[in-house]
Protein backbone atom coordinates (compact mmCIF):
# COMPACT_ATOMS: atom_id res chain seq x y z
CA UNK A 1 0.00 0.00 0.00
CA UNK A 2 1.16 3.55 -0.67
CA UNK A 3 2.13 5.86 1.57
CA UNK A 4 -0.87 8.66 1.86
CA UNK A 5 -0.23 11.75 -0.40
CA UNK A 6 1.76 9.96 -2.85
CA UNK A 7 0.63 10.25 -6.41
CA UNK A 8 1.39 9.32 -9.61
CA UNK A 9 1.23 12.63 -12.14
CA UNK A 10 1.45 12.92 -15.81
CA UNK A 11 4.06 16.43 -16.33
CA UNK A 12 5.91 17.61 -18.78
CA UNK A 13 9.32 18.84 -17.70
CA UNK A 14 11.40 21.18 -19.19
CA UNK A 15 15.22 21.05 -18.40
CA UNK A 16 16.72 25.03 -18.89
CA UNK A 17 13.65 25.96 -20.84
CA UNK A 18 15.11 23.98 -23.37
CA UNK A 19 13.94 20.21 -23.49
CA UNK A 20 10.62 18.89 -22.73
CA UNK A 21 9.96 15.38 -21.70
CA UNK A 22 6.35 13.81 -20.87
CA UNK A 23 6.78 11.26 -18.22
CA UNK A 24 4.95 9.16 -15.04
CA UNK A 25 6.71 10.61 -12.04
CA UNK A 26 5.87 8.70 -8.65
CA UNK A 27 5.88 11.62 -5.76
CA UNK A 28 5.77 10.94 -2.44
CA UNK A 29 5.53 13.56 0.46
CA UNK A 30 9.25 12.83 1.47
CA UNK A 31 11.32 12.93 -1.62
CA UNK A 32 13.51 15.80 -1.79
CA UNK A 33 15.29 14.88 -5.02
CA UNK A 34 14.77 15.55 -8.62
CA UNK A 35 11.93 17.12 -9.71
CA UNK A 36 9.78 16.09 -6.54
CA UNK A 37 10.15 19.52 -4.70
CA UNK A 38 9.35 21.49 -7.59
CA UNK A 39 6.23 19.80 -8.04
CA UNK A 40 5.46 19.73 -4.75
CA UNK A 41 5.50 23.41 -4.74
CA UNK A 42 3.78 23.47 -7.63
CA UNK A 43 0.64 21.90 -5.99
CA UNK A 44 0.74 23.48 -3.06
CA UNK A 45 0.21 26.53 -4.91
CA UNK A 46 -2.70 25.27 -7.25
CA UNK A 47 -4.76 23.46 -4.77
CA UNK A 48 -7.81 23.69 -6.86
CA UNK A 49 -6.25 21.14 -9.58
CA UNK A 50 -7.10 17.91 -9.10
CA UNK A 51 -4.82 15.32 -7.83
CA UNK A 52 -6.10 11.71 -7.10
CA UNK A 53 -4.03 9.52 -4.65
CA UNK A 54 -2.11 6.75 -6.26
CA UNK A 55 -3.80 3.30 -6.12
CA UNK A 56 -0.96 0.73 -6.85
CA UNK A 57 -2.00 -1.70 -9.33
CA UNK A 58 -3.70 -4.88 -9.47
CA UNK A 59 -1.77 -8.06 -9.84
CA UNK A 60 -3.47 -8.87 -13.05
CA UNK A 61 -2.82 -5.28 -13.92
CA UNK A 62 1.05 -5.89 -13.33
CA UNK A 63 0.98 -9.42 -15.36
CA UNK A 64 -0.47 -7.51 -18.00
CA UNK A 65 2.15 -4.71 -18.01
CA UNK A 66 5.08 -7.71 -18.23
CA UNK A 67 6.72 -7.69 -21.06
CA UNK A 68 6.96 -10.22 -23.82
CA UNK A 69 9.31 -13.29 -23.90
CA UNK A 70 10.89 -14.65 -26.61
CA UNK A 71 10.06 -18.31 -27.44
CA UNK A 72 14.03 -18.88 -26.61
CA UNK A 73 13.69 -17.10 -23.41
CA UNK A 74 10.45 -18.27 -22.41
CA UNK A 75 11.95 -22.09 -22.88
CA UNK A 76 15.66 -20.83 -21.39
CA UNK A 77 13.70 -20.07 -18.13
CA UNK A 78 11.47 -23.45 -17.81
CA UNK A 79 15.10 -25.44 -18.11
CA UNK A 80 17.07 -22.78 -15.73
CA UNK A 81 14.06 -23.41 -13.29
CA UNK A 82 14.24 -27.38 -13.51
CA UNK A 83 11.49 -28.18 -16.03
CA UNK A 84 11.67 -29.79 -19.34
CA UNK A 85 10.01 -28.90 -22.71
CA UNK A 86 8.55 -32.55 -22.58
CA UNK A 87 6.67 -31.51 -19.30
CA UNK A 88 5.21 -28.68 -20.99
CA UNK A 89 4.27 -30.65 -24.44
CA UNK A 90 2.66 -33.35 -22.04
CA UNK A 91 0.53 -30.79 -20.08
CA UNK A 92 -1.01 -29.57 -23.46
CA UNK A 93 -1.54 -33.34 -24.69
CA UNK A 94 -3.54 -33.99 -21.02
CA UNK A 95 -6.05 -31.04 -22.42
CA UNK A 96 -9.09 -32.58 -23.92
CA UNK A 97 -9.77 -32.89 -27.62
CA UNK A 98 -10.42 -29.80 -28.90
CA UNK A 99 -9.51 -26.53 -30.94
CA UNK A 100 -8.36 -25.09 -27.81
CA UNK A 101 -6.19 -28.02 -27.58
CA UNK A 102 -5.14 -27.47 -31.32
CA UNK A 103 -4.20 -23.55 -30.79
CA UNK A 104 -1.98 -24.50 -27.67
CA UNK A 105 -0.04 -27.07 -29.30
CA UNK A 106 0.37 -24.58 -32.44
CA UNK A 107 1.49 -21.93 -29.62
CA UNK A 108 4.00 -23.44 -27.65
CA UNK A 109 5.57 -25.26 -31.01
CA UNK A 110 5.57 -22.50 -33.80
CA UNK A 111 4.93 -19.29 -30.92
CA UNK A 112 7.76 -16.71 -31.18
CA UNK A 113 7.04 -14.56 -28.53
CA UNK A 114 4.84 -15.61 -24.98
CA UNK A 115 2.41 -12.84 -23.26
CA UNK A 116 2.09 -13.78 -19.76
CA UNK A 117 -1.30 -13.25 -19.77
CA UNK A 118 -2.06 -16.18 -23.03
CA UNK A 119 -4.47 -18.75 -21.95
CA UNK A 120 -1.46 -21.09 -22.30
CA UNK A 121 0.30 -19.98 -19.84
CA UNK A 122 -2.23 -20.59 -17.14
CA UNK A 123 -2.14 -24.22 -18.37
CA UNK A 124 2.01 -24.66 -18.28
CA UNK A 125 1.48 -22.97 -15.04
CA UNK A 126 -1.15 -24.95 -13.62
CA UNK A 127 0.41 -28.51 -14.74
CA UNK A 128 3.74 -27.57 -13.52
CA UNK A 129 2.04 -27.04 -10.30
CA UNK A 130 3.36 -23.02 -9.88
CA UNK A 131 1.41 -20.02 -8.76
CA UNK A 132 0.71 -16.78 -10.35
CA UNK A 133 3.73 -15.59 -8.12
CA UNK A 134 6.55 -17.74 -9.00
CA UNK A 135 5.52 -17.60 -12.67
CA UNK A 136 6.22 -13.90 -12.97
CA UNK A 137 9.36 -14.12 -10.33
CA UNK A 138 10.40 -16.93 -13.18
CA UNK A 139 8.97 -14.76 -15.96
CA UNK A 140 11.00 -11.50 -14.38
CA UNK A 141 14.20 -13.38 -14.45
CA UNK A 142 13.48 -14.45 -18.48
CA UNK A 143 13.86 -10.80 -19.54
CA UNK A 144 17.76 -10.90 -19.05
CA UNK A 145 18.27 -14.28 -20.69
Amino acid sequence: MAAPGTYVLDVTLSVNGVEDRFEHYVSTPNDSVGANPAIRMWMMRHPEFPVHSYVPPTANETRTSLPLLTSRQFRLGLVNNDFTLVQVAAAIERMQESTAKEVAKIEWEYGTTFNRMHPLIAIVTAALGLSDEQVDEMWLACVDL
